[in-house]
């Protein structure tokens, strides 16, 4: 995070525990926010070896945030979340989301490297990709076979297209709309449903990656 930020954090008001990881409150919650039943909740449904590598959650307003218009980030050890929460789900999906991340950091040589998860998901993006064409859109045949987030593919999908139409277009291709801008939120957003959601649509629907977050919720890797 940039220097704002990092000074900003010094001014942290409160902090809970969880795991051995604080929290920081930077800037309020909105009113009657129960903080302890989001992290209560996290504690309860993510496997302890599986929040190994995180240091601390950050909870306030942070530029980087806002200029991305995001509303959590996981960076450096760290996930940074917005404090306008609409409820405490929202906070919960936002910090199970940015675990998928911390592990792809550590893990992603075991997710990605047999290309099971890679080869599933270009093959519901080239799925993907006719149902666009059918319906009328002209998506670039490069952001079929692009791994990486694309601003430009990601602004088409929500503000071209919207989410709302893409999920009725893609039940039982995606777990999420969001699922198809890149293949890390593939994963991502597959890791949010098996633990929040409904993990069997994950087997349902993403087979090659319901496989890969089954084996690291019940193998535990020796730590360091």
């Amino acid at each position: 995070m940039d220097e704002y930020i990092q000074n900003s954090l010094k001014e942290s008001k409160q902090k809970v525990l969880i795991n051995n990881i604080y929290t920081f409150i930077k800037d309020p919650l909105p009113a009657g926010f129960d903080l302890d039943l989001v992290l209560a909740t996290v504690k309860e449904t993510v496997p302890e070896h599986l929040v190994y590598g995180l240091e601390s959650i950050y909870i306030g307003q942070f530029d980087e945030l806002k200029e991305k218009d995001m509303s959590a980030v996981y960076k450096d050890g760290a996930i940074y979340a917005t404090n306008e929460q609409f409820n405490e789900g929202d906070l919960i999906d936002d910090i199970v989301h940015e675990l998928a991340h911390l592990i792809e950091e550590r893990m992603g040589e075991y997710i990605y490297d047999d290309r099971s998860v890679v080869d599933e998901f270009l093959g519901k993006r080239r799925r993907f990709h006719e149902i666009m064409k059918s319906e009328g859109y002209a998506v670039p045949i490069e952001h079929t076979y692009d791994l990486e987030y694309n601003e430009d593919f990601d602004k088409f999908l929500y503000k071209t297209v919207g989410y709302d139409k893409l999920t009725f277009l893609t039940i039982g291709l995606f777990v999420s709309p969001y699922s198809i801008t890149s293949l890390r939120e593939y994963f991502a957003k597959a890791f949010q449903h098996y633990f929040l959601r409904d993990m069997g649509s994950v087997k349902r629907t993403s087979p090659a990656t319901f496989q890969k977050i089954e084996f690291l919720v019940f193998q535990e890797y020796e730590q360091g």
